[in-house]
């Protein structure tokens, strides 16, 4: 049987999503949890792979096991093993055909960005922070030439592994609730790093430090050195993958209306 999950954690005190030797991964801590629940060595493959320091609202996972359980029964006893920081808000069988990285359609990110004079206390890792005041309209503006498909090696990371920097960016949104900035992401792929990088550059044209079409310049030079240096992990959110509708995969989680 292959079953998926929909897993929410806080990426703050853990090294990544992927497995590493010390353990202190989330795919550690959930295939560990899982081992504990069905007394059997579960591997699971995840949708997004996230960095240090990213936290996920709905990271989608699947793996197949001969254990027969409700879905109640997966949700509850593997939160029974996990750590206060992550858990699995549902569960469901899916047919084999199922992939949670190839079937996917795209992939959402929100970046949480916190403009004030003073830093962040009790949101400490959870947000990013701009001690200056952002133009919304800047940053939108700048945004648009992002949308679409392009070749994203300008913000693409080192150690990127993505076969190719080509891709599709459906939709970004930038939106502000008091001294809280969201910006949402949605394309078929994101190469490491990525939103990252964009969101460096948004904020020095947020600051009026370089003008919205210096976006467009660094975009059509295709050399990371021509962007801004990378942005911090805090404010970064897995949101979720899309799928087609047939495999009946849900959107969000509950998780997903915490953010500002």
């Amino acid at each position: 049987m292959r079953l998926a999950l929909g897993v929410s954690y806080s990426g703050h005190g853990y090294q990544g999503w992927q497995s590493q030797a010390s353990g202190l991964t989330v795919q550690d801590r959930l295939e560990s949890a899982l081992k504990q629940f069905t007394q059997e060595k579960v591997s699971t493959l995840c949708a997004g792979r996230t960095d240090a320091g990213v936290h996920a609202l709905m990271q989608v996972v699947h793996f197949d096991t001969e254990k027969l359980r409700s879905t109640h029964a997966w949700v509850r006893g593997t939160n029974a093993h996990l750590p206060q920081d992550i858990a699995v808000e549902w569960a469901m069988p899916v047919t084999q055909s199922f992939h949670c990285r190839a079937s996917a359609t795209s992939r959402r990110y929100a970046y949480v960005l916190r403009q004030s004079e003073v830093r962040p206390t009790v949101d400490a890792a959870r947000v990013g922070w701009s001690f200056y005041p952002l133009d919304g309209a800047a940053m939108r503006d700048a945004a648009r030439y992002l949308l679409g498909q392009h070749d994203f090696s300008s913000f693409r990371a080192a150690q990127c592994q993505a076969q190719s920097p080509i891709k599709h960016v459906h939709s970004i949104s930038i939106t502000q609730r008091g001294a809280y900035w969201r910006f949402e992401f949605e394309a078929n792929a994101f190469l490491h790093h990525m939103i990252r990088n964009i969101m460096g550059c948004l904020v020095q044209i947020g600051r009026g430090k370089r003008p919205p079409s210096w976006m467009h310049e660094v975009l059509l030079a295709c050399d990371r050195d021509a962007a801004a240096p990378t942005f911090a992990p805090s404010g970064l959110y897995f949101l979720g993958p899309r799928y087609p509708e047939a495999y009946g995969i849900p959107e969000r989680t509950p998780a997903y209306d915490w953010l500002p």
